[in-house]
C-alpha cells in the first residue's frame, strides 16, 4: 500500500493543485462579473429615480418620499431605498431597513461633498447587502439629498458557493477516476505478475514443484522470473542427487552420527522439510539483568536437549512459545530467526502467549494437571474447565501458525509432549494429508490413574489424531494401549500395536530417547582451566565430588537425594570433610505453589543437613540455584566421581545419559532411580529405590567405594550404550517410520 501511495500521491496532488488555482480564477471572475452587474443595475434605478427624489426634497414633500421608497423596495432583489437632506440626515428609509439610520455612514457626507454616486458592499444584521449612493442636485447643480439603494447580494454569493461545490464535485470525481486507473495500471503492469511469481516461488517452497511460473512477459520482470525458475530447477536437480547419494553411505556407516543422520533425512525426507512443535524454544532471548545488554539462552530442558541436534543435522522449522522476556526484538516480520545464533542450521518460529493464555495452558492445565497425573509422585492433579478451556485455545493457535507453513504435498510434523495432546487433531481437520508424530517425554500412567482426568475421552480422541505416538519404554506404550481400549470405542491391535479408530490408524512405539553420544569430538579449550577454578572456589581439591542437575521439581526426588547423604554421613562418620555433593537446580513454575513451596522446602532441608554435619569451612551440601547452561554444567560433571539420578518417576532422563557422555576417561559412578526409563538401559549404574533411605545411603557408599577398575567396566558399558543408541538413531528411527506410513 505504500509504494502504491508513492506513486499515485504525486499525481494527485499535482491535480488537485491544477484544477483549484483554475477553480480560483474561474469562481473570482464569475464574483466579479456578477457585483459589477448588480452595480450597473443599482446605478440605473438610481439615476430613474432621480427626478422624483428631486421633486420630493425640494418641496419637501414627506408623503411621496414614504411612498417613493416603498414602491422602489418591491423590485426584484431590491431589499430598501433611504432618502437623504443635503446634510446627510436620513429623511425616510424602508421599514425593514429602520435600523439604517442608525448606523454610521461616513460615506454618505463623501457623496454629497463629492457629488459622486458610491457603491460597496456593506454589513447590516450578520448579512452583506450592497449600496448604491447617488447625490441628488437642483437645476443649479446644488446637492439638496441623496438616495441609496439597498440590494441583496446572496445570490452571487450563493452562484458563487453552488459554482465551488460544482467545482469540488469534479475535482473528488477526477482524483477517484485517477486512483482507479492507477490502481488498475500498477495491478495489471506490475502487482498482478508479482503476486504470481510469489504465489509461484511459496508454492515451489512447500514442494509444489509440477507448474512452471505463469509470467510471459519479456521485461525485466520476465527475465527476473525466469532466472529465479532456473534457480529453483538448479535446487530440485542438486536437491535429488544430495537425496541418492545419502541413501549411498547410509550403508556404509555403522555409528550414528550428525552426518548419517543427515543422509537419512536427505534419503527419507528428500525435499520435504521437518517441522517441529514444543512448548519451550530452544533459544530465547533475554536481558542480561548483570550486563543490562540482550543475551541468547538455551534453556535447561530434556526436550531441547534431544530435539536441538536432529534440527541442527537436517535442517526443517522449530515452532515454539517465544518466552524470553526480549525475543521479539530478534524476530523478523513472520516472527521467525534463524538459530543457533551465528550458525543458522534451521529455522525458529515464535509463537506470542499472553499472560491469561500461559497462565491456563502452561501452568494450569499443563503443569497442575497432565504433569502430576502422569507422574505417580502422589501429588493431587488439579483440573479447572477455564485452564482446559485455555489449553485447548492455544492448541488451536498453534495448529494455525503451524498449516500456514506446511508445504503443498507431504507435509511432516513432529509434536512433542504432553503440551499439544489435541493438537494433532485440530492439524488433520484442516490438513488431513499431513503424516503427524508425537512424543511423549513424560510416563504415561496406568487406566486407574487416567480416569482421574475429567478430559480423558478428549485428549485421547486428540492423540489419536496422530499416525505414530512415541513413548520412552515399551511399559508407557503397554499403558497408554490399555488406556485407549477402556476409555474409547475402537480397535486395539495388540500385535501390531496400534489403535484404529474411525478408520483412522495410529501406531505406538517406544523410542528410548538419548543424547549426542557421538563422542569423537574435540574437547573445548580452556576447559581445564575452568575445571580447576571450581576446585579452587568450592574447595574441592582432594574431596570425593558427587552432583546433582534437575530443574527444581517434586519428581526429581531432590529432597529424599538430601535424606539419603544425611544418612550416609551418619552411618559413615569417616567420610566427613572428605565428600561433598553439589545440587545444581534451575527454578522452574514458581507461579506454581507446589514448586514454590517445594523451593522453600529444599533450602531449609540443605541448611539442616549443613548444619548437622559441617566441621569447620566444609559443608557436605553444595546448593546453587539458577539456571545453567549446558556450557556451565558440563564441567561439573567432568570433575564429579558420582553423579545422583533419584527421580521418584521419570520419562527417560538424559541427566544420566549426559554424564556418561561427559566421563572421557571411563571413571566415575552412576547413582541411578530404578523409577527412571534410563535405568532400562543403562543397567551398570547403581540401580536405587529413592524411597528407601537406607538403601539410598548404602547405595552412596557402594558408589563411592567402588573399585577403579569395576567403575571403568561399568562406565565403558555404558558410555557405549549411549553412543550405541544416542539421539541421532533415535531421531532416525522416528523418521524412517514416519516415512514408512506417508508411503504406506
Amino acid at each position: 500500500m505504500r509504494n502504491v501511495l508513492i506513486f499515485i500521491l504525486p499525481i494527485l496532488i499535482i491535480t488537485a493543485v491544477v484544477l483549484s488555482a483554475f477553480g480560483l480564477i474561474q469562481v473570482r471572475a464569475e464574483e466579479t462579473k456578477l457585483l459589477d452587474e448588480l452595480m450597473s443595475k443599482a446605478k440605473a434605478v438610481a439615476e430613474s429615480m432621480d427626478l422624483s427624489a428631486r421633486h420630493v426634497l425640494m418641496n419637501n414633500d414627506m408623503k411621496s418620499a414614504v411612498h417613493l421608497v416603498e414602491k422602489f423596495q418591491q423590485r426584484k432583489r431590491m431589499q430598501g431605498c433611504v432618502i437623504y437632506d443635503k446634510d446627510g440626515n436620513t429623511l425616510v428609509t424602508t421599514e425593514r431597513f429602520s435600523g439604517w439610520k442608525d448606523m454610521e455612514r461616513p460615506y454618505i457626507g463623501d457623496v454629497l461633498s463629492k457629488k459622486t454616486a458610491r457603491g460597496a458592499a456593506e454589513k447590516f444584521k450578520g448579512s452583506i447587502v450592497y449600496s448604491y449612493v447617488i447625490p441628488i442636485m437642483d437645476d443649479d447643480n446644488n446637492v439638496v439629498g441623496a438616495v441609496e439603494l439597498l440590494y441583496d447580494t446572496s445570490y452571487v454569493y450563493a452562484h458563487v458557493g453552488g459554482l465551488w461545490e460544482r467545482l469540488s464535485i469534479a475535482l473528488i470525481t477526477l482524483v477517484t477516476m485517477i486512483i482507479i486507473v492507477s490502481l488498475t495500471i500498477q495491478r495489471h503492469i506490475f502487482i498482478t505478475p508479482v503476486e504470481r511469481l510469489t504465489e509461484w516461488f511459496r508454492n515451489f517452497q512447500k514442494g509444489d514443484i509440477d507448474g512452471t511460473h505463469s509470467i510471459k512477459e519479456t521485461g525485466e520482470l520476465g527475465k527476473l522470473a525466469s532466472e529465479v525458475e532456473q534457480a529453483a530447477l538448479g535446487l530440485r536437480v542438486a536437491r535429488k542427487a544430495v537425496s541418492e547419494e545419502a541413501s549411498q553411505r547410509i550403508q556404509k556407516e555403522d555409528t550414528w552420527t550428525e552426518e548419517k543422520l543427515k543422509d537419512v533425512v536427505r534419503a527419507k525426507l528428500g525435499e520435504n522439510a521437518l517441522f517441529v512443535v514444543s512448548n519451550r524454544e530452544p533459544y530465547l532471548h533475554v536481558m542480561d539483568e548483570e550486563t543490562g545488554k540482550p543475551k541468547c539462552v538455551r534453556p535447561a530442558s530434556g526436550v531441547v536437549t534431544a530435539i536441538d541436534p536432529i534440527l541442527r543435522a537436517c535442517g526443517g522449522t522449530w515452532i515454539a512459545h517465544g518466552s524470553g522476556n526480549i525475543d521479539k526484538k530478534f524476530v523478523n516480520s513472520r516472527n521467525k530467526l534463524g538459530v543457533p545464533p551465528g550458525d543458522d542450521r534451521y529455522i525458529l518460529k515464535r509463537v506470542w502467549l499472553n499472560k491469561e493464555e500461559e497462565e491456563g495452558y502452561y501452568y494450569g492445565f499443563s503443569n497442575e494437571g497432565l504433569w502430576p497425573l502422569c507422574h505417580n509422585t502422589y501429588t493431587r492433579p488439579i483440573f479447572r474447565e477455564s485452564d482446559w478451556d485455555m489449553y485447548k485455545k492455544v492448541n488451536e493457535k498453534f495448529a494455525e501458525n503451524i498449516i500456514e507453513e506446511l508445504p503443498s504435498k507431504n507435509p511432516m510434523v513432529f509434536i512433542q509432549d504432553y503440551h499439544f495432546s489435541v493438537l494433532a487433531r485440530m492439524i488433520k481437520k484442516k490438513r488431513p494429508d499431513t503424516v503427524i508424530a508425537l512424543f511423549w517425554h513424560i510416563p504415561w500412567p496406568n487406566p486407574e490413574i487416567f480416569s482421574i482426568c475429567p478430559y480423558q475421552k478428549e485428549i485421547l480422541d486428540g492423540l489419536l489424531g496422530c499416525d505414530l505416538i512415541g513413548f520412552h519404554i515399551q511399559y508407557h506404550c503397554n499403558n497408554f494401549m490399555d488406556t485407549v481400549n477402556r476409555f474409547l470405542e475402537c480397535r486395539v491391535d495388540t500385535e501390531k500395536f496400534s489403535v484404529t479408530r474411525s478408520g483412522k490408524e495410529t501406531l505406538v512405539r517406544a523410542f528410548p530417547i538419548s543424547i549426542d553420544g557421538y563422542f569423537g569430538k574435540e574437547e573445548p579449550s580452556g576447559e581445564e582451566d575452568e575445571l580447576d577454578r571450581i576446585k579452587r572456589e568450592f574447595d574441592l581439591v582432594g574431596k570425593i565430588v558427587a552432583v546433582g542437575v534437575e530443574r527444581i521439581d517434586y519428581t526429581k526426588g531432590i529432597k529424599e537425594r538430601l535424606l539419603a547423604i544425611d544418612r550416609f554421613l551418619e552411618k559413615n562418620p569417616a567420610y566427613r570433610t572428605k565428600f561433598v555433593y553439589i545440587q545444581l537446580a534451575a527454578p522452574s513454575r514458581t507461579h506454581i505453589k507446589s514448586y514454590h513451596d517445594l523451593m522453600g522446602d529444599i533450602e531449609e532441608l540443605v541448611e539442616k543437613v549443613n548444619w548437622k554435619h559441617m566441621e569447620g569451612d566444609w559443608r557436605p551440601v553444595i546448593y546453587l540455584e539458577k539456571h545453567f547452561s549446558q556450557e556451565e554444567i558440563t564441567p561439573f560433571y567432568k570433575l564429579a566421581d558420582i553423579c545422583i539420578v533419584s527421580s521418584l518417576h521419570d520419562g527417560m532422563n538424559l541427566v544420566a545419559k549426559e554424564y556418561i557422555a561427559s566421563k572421557n576417561d571411563a571413571s566415575g559412578a552412576l547413582i541411578l532411580s530404578c523409577f527412571t526409563g534410563a535405568s532400562r538401559e543403562l543397567g551398570d549404574a547403581v540401580i536405587v529405590n529413592p524411597y528407601s533411605v537406607e538403601e539410598f545411603a548404602d547405595s552412596i557408599k557402594l558408589a563411592v567405594e567402588m573399585p577403579l577398575g569395576e567403575k571403568r567396566r561399568r562406565m565403558e558399558n555404558m558410555r557405549k550404550q549411549v553412543a550405541d543408541n544416542n539421539i541421532y538413531k533415535w531421531a532416525a528411527s522416528i523418521i524412517t517410520d514416519l516415512t514408512s506410513l506417508k508411503k504406506a
